[in-house]
């Protein structure tokens, strides 16, 4: 992971700034955030995210110049926050880079397809990060587990993926694999949240209410997925997500740790003088929108 061909890039053009190591490894100097078992408050998850985004816009730039090609995966039960935890790392950065992926249910033509025909033009190309919401690891999970697949089928995906991931990274992507975990108390209390909010019932799909009851199944396919494709070139990576503050924070900081990056020098920034009052607006009726607040 990370000693790829993409990774192994020279020193940019122009000047990187030399002492500063990846992903906000200052935290140390200045306290760092509240350790382990302490309350995170959100002034805290606040301060510590704005400077995981800082470095999130230096690693955009060094993937941009560098022409990185990194490939981000997230997986989990539903519920496990896998949502939140994207919105966290994208929310500050260009999505002309940074690209989420989230397809839906296959269409009758994609079925008839190779399985993993659907995915690979979403494959991130030179200076592009794809995110994942779910990946092709759902023939191992909710269609196995759901039926959408047959076993054989779910056997040979089981044996198959670890040589198409190899195949990516060779090609020089960074691949990333995340697993976010959930106990099943904590992702009964995110479910049942999404009731009678008229903000999450969007999240509480028939899918879920369907799968609810299939907790151990569901375990013993994550525990068969990660048996048969937790490899050496594609590691999965599992994150614990009781706290949805503390696993955003966690999983930026390890995927910022993991995508070799450096700072780039530009100059600052400052604003031209501009001219205004050669040209007369004319008086024309606009349609403003009603400030009702």
């Amino acid at each position: 992971m990370g000693k790829n061909d993409a990774a192994k890039n020279a020193e940019p053009k122009g000047k990187t700034k030399k002492g500063k190591g990846n992903a906000a490894d200052a935290d140390a100097e200045k306290g760092g955030p509240p350790t382990e078992g302490q309350a995170l408050s959100g002034k805290d998850y606040d301060r510590e995210l704005k400077k995981l985004h800082v470095e999130l816009v230096k690693l955009q730039e060094w993937v941009k110049l560098k022409g990185l090609k990194v490939c981000i995966l997230f997986e989990g039960r539903d519920g496990a926050g896998k949502g939140g935890t994207i919105k966290a790392i994208t929310e500050r950065v260009s999505p002309r880079v940074f690209r989420v992926i989230a397809l839906p249910a296959p269409t009758e033509r994609e079925k008839s397809q190779m399985y993993a025909q659907r995915y690979l033009p979403h494959l991130p190309a030179a200076g592009e990060v794809v995110i994942f919401d779910r990946s092709w690891y759902n023939r191992a999970g909710v269609e196995r587990v759901m039926g959408f697949c047959t076993e054989e089928q779910a056997q040979g995906f089981l044996q198959v993926v670890p040589l198409f991931e190899k195949l990516m990274v060779s090609s020089g992507i960074i691949l990333l694999k995340y697993w976010l975990e959930v106990s099943p108390e904590e992702q009964t209390r995110r479910l049942e949240s999404r009731i009678d909010d008229g903000r999450k019932v969007w999240k509480l799909s028939p899918m879920d209410l369907k799968s609810y009851d299939r907790w151990d199944d569901y375990t013993k396919a994550r525990d068969e997925m990660f048996a048969a494709t937790d490899t050496a070139w594609a590691p999965w990576f599992v994150a614990r997500s009781e706290d949805k503050r503390r696993v955003r924070l966690n999983v930026i900081s390890h995927l910022l740790k993991h995508i070799p990056y450096k700072e780039i020098s530009a100059e600052k920034v400052e604003l031209p003088k501009r001219k205004i009052g050669r040209y007369t607006a004319i008086d024309y009726p606009f349609k403003y929108v009603p400030e009702r607040f």
